[in-house]
């Protein structure tokens, strides 16, 4: 199975905001950088799926055409919790850096670990390796993709943040679904 992994495009909020499930709008660029998504989509899908999230679904309705366009909460960002919508410099500095420490098992308050979001992800990935699908596009968030590509490359969740994945970047990894080997072919960032 072919696996397109696409991240959002760029989202309109000020930088140094913590925003991982807050629902915001793109820049008003979207249209012409889904344009440049979709030159390089040429081939055709069986599914879209996608985070909930607008920024993810609005791109995911351009790619799906008269494919199977699901969403799935699966295919959210981390949740930051408490921290949604905040500046990073304004979040209590002591508990932030608790969680910088060890992100991986350190749950931001009211919010989740990125164990927490690797155990979904890892669930909707099992869940479609099941499928008789032969190339999918998943329309996703950089926490989603980061931990996917952790479990292909076998690199360990702490270092998950040094897989650069720009906003429009698409990720191409394919699924032996027999012997559930996965490997990735190429990482393509293009905005």
């Amino acid at each position: 199975m072919e696996v397109y992994l696409i991240r959002h495009t760029t989202p309109q909020i000020e930088k140094g905001i913590c925003y991982g499930q807050s629902d915001i709008p793109l820049v008003e660029t979207f249209n012409t950088d889904a344009q440049k998504i979709l030159q390089l989509l040429t081939y055709k899908v069986d599914a879209v799926f996608s985070s909930t999230l607008s920024r993810c679904v609005k791109l995911a309705e351009l790619i799906k055409s008269n494919q199977k366009f699901t969403q799935d909460k699966r295919l959210l960002e981390m949740n930051f919790g408490d921290w949604e919508m905040k500046k990073w410099d304004t979040i209590n500095q002591e508990v932030l850096n608790e969680w910088m420490k060890d992100f991986v098992n350190v749950r931001v308050p009211n919010g989740e670990n990125f164990i927490d979001l690797n155990n979904r992800v890892n669930e909707f990935i099992d869940e479609l390796i099941k499928t008789d699908y032969k190339k999918v596009a998943i329309v996703t968030h950089a926490g989603v993709i980061r931990s996917v590509l952790c479990q292909i490359l076998e690199i360990p969740l702490r270092n998950a943040f040094k897989i650069p994945i720009d906003y429009g970047g698409i990720t191409k990894i394919n699924i032996d679904k027999k012997s559930c080997y996965k490997s990735i072919v190429y990482i393509n960032q293009i905005l």
